[in-house]
Order: C-alpha cells, then structure tokens, then sequence
C-alpha cells in the first residue's frame, strides 16, 4: 500500500472537510455541531462507533482481519474563545470563537486516517482506535475521555498512542518535528483574592488597600521564580488575569489575580505549589490582609516515549523524506491533555509546520486572531497517522 499517494488522491475531501469545520468552531467539551459532522464523515466506514456520555466525544474502533495490538490515533476538535480576523471564505461563522489552534486540520486529518485504514482493514494485524476529543483548551477532555474508557474501546489496552499538532508558525509548512522524553510542560493554575476594606482613595490610611499588596504578590512570584529554582529547570509563571476596582477614587475591598504555571517535573510543581501559596499568603498577612490562595493542578508534561518518537521520526524520513523531519532541541512551555493518553500508553506526538508565510518566525502565532493555516498540510498528516499504525500494528 502507498498511504501517501491514496491520502494525496483524498487531499481535496479532506480540504473541504476541514474547511466545514472551520467555519463552525465550539468550545469547551459540547461540541453539538462539530461531533455531527465528524460522525457523517465516518459514515459508511467500517467502524464501531460510540459517543460520550458527559461530553461530544466520538471514539471509533476498527478492527483488522487478524488478531494483534491496538494503536490508538488521537485528534481533538475545540476552538478557543477569539474572534477571527480573516477575509478567508471559510472564516468562521460563530462570533467570538475560533479555531486558532488548528484542531479543525486534526480533525479532518484523522478522519482521513480513518478512511485510509477502512480501506485496509482486511491487511491489518490488530485494532485502531481513533480518539476524537473535545475539550482540549483548559477542560481536560483527555482526562474525560479516559474516564468513558477510550482506552478499552478496542476490548483490551492500547499498546501505542499518537498525534498530530499543527502549527501556524514556528515550523515551515509541511516540516514536522517532535524530540523523545519531555516534549511540553505541565500546566497548573494559580488563583489569589486579596482581601483588605475598601474606602475613599484621599484617605488610603484609613483603608486597607489590597491593590498594592495584589501588585507585590505578582512581583514577589516574579523573583520567586528566579531565586527560589535552578536556572537549568524551566519555570515559567505568567499573570494572565488582574481584577481590582471600580473607579479611580474608590479603594475596594478585594483585588484578585490569576497566573498560569508551567513545568517539567512533578517535583518541581509541588515545589513552587508550595511556595507560591505562602509567598502571596505571608505578604497579605504583613500587610494586615487575608490573601485566599488556590493551586490547581491540572496537565501534566507530554512525554514522548523515546522509542515510539525514534519509529515516528523514522517512519517520516521514509515516508517522506529526510529534510521533512526536525528534532527540536527543547521542549514547548505550552501544555496538552494528550499527555494523559502518553502518561498512561507510550507513543508520541509529533508537530506538524502549517504556516502559510514562507518566515515562520513572522507568522502569527496558534492562539492569534490571524492565525492562519495551510490546509494543503492535511493529507500528509493523515497519511502520517495512518502510517504510524500500519507499520506498529505490523510490528506486533
């Protein structure tokens, strides 16, 4: 079989397809619109077909004619809450949301990877299973999906995982890249209300002003960062959110500020878990303040396996090319439920360049309103999929 060429001659559907869903994007984990579609485009396949019961998700199994193991294929397909900005026929349709991180191509790439296998099922040894996956933007639709037992769809456990995640920078188009071991960071949410008494902004010594001591905190976690932890193991901690007042002369009673942390280690997060909440706690009480503190802890790091990412790097070389594969040196401060699937099977993911400027670095980023794709990218990605498991299937 020749997965890249019968993925070219499906090229335009998938197009198409993505496209469809790009005009349509929604978020968090129901994604009534965009599971219809998905289970339309699967129609006709020979494919057991369930849905969630908590969430929008769509797993499909199929199974080889002979016994063997089970790949799993995973490709998620929420948007994010951003109001587009594109002239592009396809833009989408729904105000305020868009698929600015791509999930609309990993949708239509592993339904193209499904095509590709059902037309191969009699010369498979074993089980795939595609995972389609709402909720990857901050609401743990892995974690959910795992919960409804994806990983048992196929009747036993999964023996390799693997993904596809475009970009709409950073890589040139068509290049994918992917590294063994730590590939993204893990992801925690840290949440602080400063609690002090409001009163009239010429009279601040009659008040307890929580503006300024939310201010110290955020500058205390700043230095925190840098003094507390190795320079030689990453942590970044970002204030996303700040929220105080309401007119210039009025002191309030509240501020409260949000961050977003990232890390590599389990070690290193119980770490700073720890002493942020007493950094922000200690200075509220210098200040005669209570500071209410919470640290969630929500994706862990994505690790590749180091075997499975040498196959796929492998399996790219061959499939395509040597100049079509990059190990990248470090790993990515962004997050990604797939690490649940990774934390539980080896496999890998792998990124895929979709940038449509010929300087990735002048790009708009994933995440921007001018994100923009290359969707010519998408055979190949299916191709890549349906690659992974025939060759892993093949290798028992």
């Amino acid at each position: 079989m020749n997965l890249r060429e019968e993925s070219a001659a499906i090229a335009a559907d998938l197009v198409a397809l993505r496209r469809r869903l790009h005009r349509i994007p929604e978020l968090g984990l129901d994604l009534p619109k965009t599971q219809a579609v998905v289970l339309e485009a699967l129609s006709g396949l020979p494919l057991e077909v369930s849905t969630g019961e908590v969430l929008s998700s769509v797993t499909a199994v199929l199974r080889g004619g002979r016994p063997g193991p089970t790949v799993l294929l995973r490709g998620d397909m929420d948007a994010l809450p951003v109001a587009e900005e594109s002239t592009q026929p396809w833009r989408s349709e729904h105000d305020g949301s868009m698929h600015a991180c791509g999930h609309d191509l990993h949708t239509a790439g592993l339904i193209g990877a499904a095509r590709l296998l059902s037309a191969h099922q009699d010369e498979l040894a074993g089980n795939v299973v595609f995972m389609f996956q709402p909720g990857e933007e901050g609401h743990d639709g892995a974690a959910h999906m795992i919960a409804e037992g994806v990983l048992a769809a196929a009747g036993g456990p999964v023996d390799a995982a693997y993904g596809i995640h475009v970009f709409s920078s950073m890589l040139p188009k068509g290049v994918f890249a992917s590294r063994p071991g730590p590939l993204m960071a893990a992801s925690d949410g840290l949440f602080v209300t400063v609690t002090g008494s409001g009163g009239h902004g010429s009279r601040p010594h009659d008040a307890l002003d929580p503006i300024p001591v939310a201010c110290e905190m955020v500058t205390a976690l700043q230095t925190m960062v840098t003094r507390r932890f190795d320079a030689f193991e990453p942590v970044v901690l970002t204030v996303g959110v700040f929220n105080a007042g309401t007119r210039r002369n009025i002191i309030p009673d509240e501020a409260s500020f949000e961050a977003t942390v990232r890390t590599f280690s389990s070690e290193i997060g119980d770490q700073i878990a720890e002493y942020a909440v007493k950094t922000c706690q200690d200075i509220a009480a210098a200040h005669g303040m209570r500071a209410e503190v919470r640290y969630d802890r929500e994706y862990p790091a994505t690790v590749n396996d180091a075997a499975e990412t040498d196959f796929a790097a492998a399996t790219v070389r061959e499939v395509f090319g040597e100049d079509r594969y990059a190990t990248l040196p470090n790993p990515l401060m962004g997050s990604e439920d797939f690490s649940r699937v990774l934390a539980a099977v080896p496999g890998a993911y792998v990124f895929l360049g979709a940038c449509c400027d010929e300087d990735p670095a002048k790009a708009p980023t994933n995440h921007s309103p001018r994100a923009a794709f290359d969707d010519s990218v998408v055979a190949d990605g299916a191709a890549l999929l349906a690659e992974l498991a025939v060759r892993r299937l093949a290798r028992g």
